[in-house]
């Protein structure tokens, strides 16, 4: 492909993300990162598929964001990761993490624990499911980064921070803390918590009721809380 095809490639990116993250898509870092993309799908399998890569934006349109839950890489495994941070594909067993995250949703709200480890519900209303770096080799975490996703992904958060107001950053574990410092603190909320991961979930995620504190946060501002309830599914895959 030439250089110039490459550079006018326009994201599959929703419309009104792609007007306030124009001048970074045509930045050379991004330009470097389409071209290593293309490289390692000649080489290698990709997750998730390059029509997901967005969805965490298409899902959630910028002016629709009330809730910011920060992930870091997308799950490496054969058709779990769909573009949402912790979330996976319908028919696919929650991961670890994201049991734990059911487990605290019951214990703070009473919502029963989901086998369906989809969470484009809760992007659909406002909650923005946003990994640091938005792709991955099969089976190789953190393959992908330090390659310009973070970059992208740091130009996100500094814009909502910047063009928004009143927005709720959940900043699970340290990596996703670090963060903070991209976010202006006197126009939003930041609740912190250990990572729900097995390791560290019992260090102080259980127990965090971030769930039932967003939503208070969001009725003081007059606007409507999340639904985190899932439907249950079935036939799910081992």
């Amino acid at each position: 492909m030439k250089q110039q095809d490459t550079e006018n490639i326009k994201p599959a990116i929703e419309e009104s993300w792609y007007q306030v993250l124009k001048d970074t898509f045509d930045a050379p870092y991004f330009y470097k990162l389409k071209l290593f993309l293309l490289e390692e799908k000649k080489r290698y399998r990709i997750y998730p598929p390059g029509n997901k890569i967005f969805e965490a934006f298409n899902l959630t349109p910028f002016d629709k964001v009330k809730v910011v839950i920060l992930g870091q890489d997308p799950y490496h495994g054969h058709g779990q990761a769909h573009g949402l941070c912790f979330s996976v594909q319908e028919g696919i067993k929650p991961p670890p993490s994201l049991v734990n995250i059911f487990k605290e949703l019951s214990d703070d709200l009473g919502i029963p624990p989901s086998d369906n480890g989809n969470l484009s519900s809760w992007a659909r209303q406002g909650v923005l499911l946003l990994n640091a770096t938005l792709t991955v080799r099969a089976a190789q975490a953190g393959s992908h980064q330090k390659k310009g996703w973070e970059i992208f992904t740091d130009t996100v958060i500094k814009t909502l921070s910047k063009q928004k107001e009143g927005l709720i950053f959940l900043l699970w574990g340290n990596y996703a803390q670090a963060k903070s410092a991209l976010i202006d603190k006197t126009h939003h909320h930041i609740l912190k918590a250990p990572h729900p991961s097995p390791l560290s979930a019992f260090n102080g995620f259980f127990g965090c009721k971030h769930f039932s504190k967003t939503n208070l946060l969001l009725e003081k501002q007059n606007k409507k809380p999340i639904n985190w309830r899932l439907e249950n599914k079935q036939s799910l895959i081992e």
